[in-house]
């Protein structure tokens, strides 16, 4: 091979990377909302001002910096923000409460928490810390709190428009700005390392407390220059529109791999469907991301959709049954739908289909993975993996995470000595190294001794022409130990579905023992930040059983 064939790629850190952008194209949009429009100059600008009021609050290499935020300008400028002190931003599920929050501060060690009350009437995120920290409200000095639970925390700090007792309001963070030169951080922007620590990204935490996974900056930014570049060919151009929670890896990285090619990151606090499609049609949008099947399905099924000018639309992205990836083809037939395979702990997605992949092969498997990275697939009985059988997907490469923080034993169950992430995920590899996925190791289900994927029901399910979403789980069984039960959201305006009639439709295209036992109509599921919580799911079919046995007993 001659050294002209050879591929380079330049991966900067991630403050390095905004910092690029905006010497290259300050004017053009980095970043809109349904509210405001930030160029790659204003964003810089305004990220380097944040940097100086949380260094101002002690922040410094390898400090924490938590966001509980929706998704607004102030989120990405504290990302970048932290990036630039070379400390840590640790993102937090907007959705926790509580219980989450008090052992994710502590656990997370932050020395700062940004927030705000932007959207106090859906998630009140202010009276949650307070809920969780009652310290916080009685605090003398805000900056310099002294929190029983919290004992790292020095400052919360609010950028919304109210100023709660104990919290450093913006104002007063705008003060201390001006107190901080810039030059300090360039001066600390210098320092960050490729493989330094960049976040801390936790897990949704459905049967425990949520785990803390270590991203590096090499993690994080090379998995978005590839994707970016050799998977979504993006260019300045492009519009990028992505709803999902900006805590989730499944914003970040559309957004890192946006900036890379300094094109627009389209964005809104909460997806609705209409404000989505407004959005999207306003703003030619070139590239679309729902990504999840609740998000497809919205935007597929809104009365208005038909109507909509989506013309500029060049590509779009999701994960689900095939039949649900061939709707979205179908609905915006100019875009080219892709897949993808990835985790939280595996750095986001590691595997994405190219353009030029078969239609059939973008619906029905997860493409190839990048460069860099490595995908097994090990048989269940835990010998070497190997190539070519359903098992449990291993990766290995650099975008794996560096472990669990503060969990030595979950990092040791996770990633084995030659350092193969075992995922927990089922699928298989096809001859050209694509990657399918047949569901969750701990969701298949045992019927009679027979294994049982999920989502192949799923996948037959999603066929019926009146069923909008459905999600298969374990349902116990004296005899069986479980039998297959189905949670089913009808299609609106459909014609009226029974129970019997979907059972019917199944054991004409399945194994008699896949087929549901039973089905349970449903209009509003149960989520984390992006996914139907099977587990709720689960327990509510057992419960159900248990309550009807009691019953008869009685």
């Amino acid at each position: 091979m001659t050294a002209q064939a050879l591929e380079y790629v330049e991966i900067p850190t991630l403050g390095d990377l905004l910092v690029r952008a905006a010497a290259r194209t300050p004017d053009a949009l980095a970043l809109v909302t349904l509210w405001e429009r930030l160029t790659y100059s204003s964003l810089v600008e305004r990220a380097v001002s944040t940097a100086r009021g949380l260094r101002a609050l002690g922040v410094g290499r390898g400090d924490r910096v938590g966001i509980l935020m929706p998704n607004c300008p102030e989120f990405v400028e504290i990302l970048f923000a932290t990036a630039f002190l070379g400390g840590v931003v640790v993102p937090i599920n907007a959705r926790f409460r509580t219980r989450e929050l008090r052992h994710v501060v502590p656990h997370a060690d932050l020395k700062v928490l940004c927030t705000t009350d932007l959207v106090a009437d859906q998630a009140d995120h202010p009276r949650r810390l307070v809920e969780a920290f009652p310290d916080l409200a009685v605090a003398h000095d805000p900056a310099n709190l002294v929190l029983r639970g919290a004992p790292v925390l020095k400052a919360v700090v609010s950028l919304g428009s109210g100023s709660p007792p104990g919290f450093v309001a913006r104002e007063n963070f705008e003060l201390l700005m001006e107190t901080v030169p810039a030059a300090e951080v360039e001066r600390l922007r210098a320092l960050v390392r490729m493989r330094d620590l960049a976040a801390i990204l936790y897990t949704s935490g459905t049967t425990a407390n949520p785990k803390g996974c270590l991203h590096t900056h090499e993690a994080l930014v090379r998995n978005a220059i590839v994707t970016g570049r050799s998977r979504f060919l993006l260019s300045q151009g492009d519009r990028v529109w992505d709803p999902l929670p900006m805590f989730h890896v499944a914003a970040l990285l559309p957004m890192i791999a946006t900036f890379d090619a300094q094109a627009a990151y389209l964005t809104m606090t909460h997806f609705d469907a209409g404000a989505a499609l407004d959005q999207i049609e306003a703003e030619q949008a070139t590239w679309l991301f729902p990504a999840f099947p609740t998000v497809i399905e919205g935007l597929l099924n809104h009365p208005s959709f038909a109507a909509r000018n989506l013309k500029s639309v060049r590509m779009t992205m999701g994960i689900g049954a095939p039949p649900v990836l061939r709707r979205l083809q179908a609905a915006i037939p100019q875009a080219v739908q892709i897949s993808a395979y990835g985790s939280t702990e595996t750095g986001g997605v590691i595997a994405y289909h190219l353009a030029s992949d078969s239609a059939e092969d973008r619906a029905t498997t997860c493409g190839t993975p990048f460069r860099g990275i490595e995908v097994a697939v090990a048989p269940l009985d835990g010998q070497e993996p190997l190539n070519g059988q359903t098992g449990e997907i291993l990766v290995r490469g650099y975008s794996v995470i560096d472990g669990y923080y503060k969990d030595p034993q979950a990092t040791a169950a996770a990633i084995d000595a030659k350092g193969w992430l075992c995922t927990g995920d089922l699928g298989s590899l096809d001859s050209n190294g694509r990657v399918s996925y047949a569901g969750r190791l701990k969701d298949m289900l045992k019927v009679g001794g027979e294994n049982v994927a999920p989502i192949e029901v799923e996948s037959v399910l999603a066929e019926h022409p009146a069923i909008l979403m459905a999600q298969v789980v374990g349902a116990p069984d004296d005899r069986l130990e479980e039998v297959v039960a189905a949670f089913v959201e009808a299609r609106p305006g459909s014609p009226p579905l029974s129970e019997d009639d979907v059972i019917s439709f199944c054991r004409g295209r399945l194994a008699s023992f896949k087929a549901p036992r039973y089905v349970r109509f449903i209009t509003e599921w149960p989520m984390s930040a992006t996914k139907i919580q099977k587990n709720v799911l689960r327990q509510r079919i057992a419960d159900e059983l248990s309550r009807v046995v009691s019953q008869r007993v009685e």
